[in-house]
């Protein structure tokens, strides 16, 4: 019997990191990815933040900077969990859902405005296309 769990002795350091993105728990709603980043860097789950994201996403953070990709959102958040933030729950909106798209916002709890894009995946999860993840009320 095989754990799914264990890595394969064959697989790369490539293949366990996509592994491990594949692994997390899945966004079925498209609010459930704003719940999950929370707990993620909260616990300095830097795999498990860039598993929030379309491969080719745009995460707009620090303000003024931008990341675009899994490999660049990875050294943003890496350098985020690295300051061991303690993050409390905002506001979250209700979803603006059309289609296979879905625009999400939560005001956090400093009044800053989150708002991003997820797009439903093929397998009926969602993922953030584009993060705009600080917007000064």
């Amino acid at each position: 019997m095989t754990n799914r769990n264990m890595p394969n002795k064959n697989m790369t350091n490539n293949d366990l990191r996509d592994k491990d993105l594949t692994d997390k728990q899945a966004a079925v709603e498209p609010n459930d990815l704003g719940r999950y980043f929370i707990e993620r860097a909260n616990a300095g789950d830097v795999d498990g933040l860039v598993a929030l994201y379309e491969p080719d996403a745009v995460l707009a953070f620090p303000p003024g900077n931008i990341a675009t990709g899994h490999a660049e959102i990875r050294k943003v958040y890496e350098q985020f969990v690295a300051a061991a933030p303690v993050l409390s729950p905002g506001r979250q909106h209700p979803a603006l859902v059309s289609g296979d798209l879905a625009m999400t916002a939560a005001t956090l709890t400093n009044g800053d405005i989150t708002v991003e894009i997820a797009r439903r995946q093929p397998d009926g999860t969602w993922l953030w296309a584009a993060d705009q993840s600080a917007l000064a009320p």
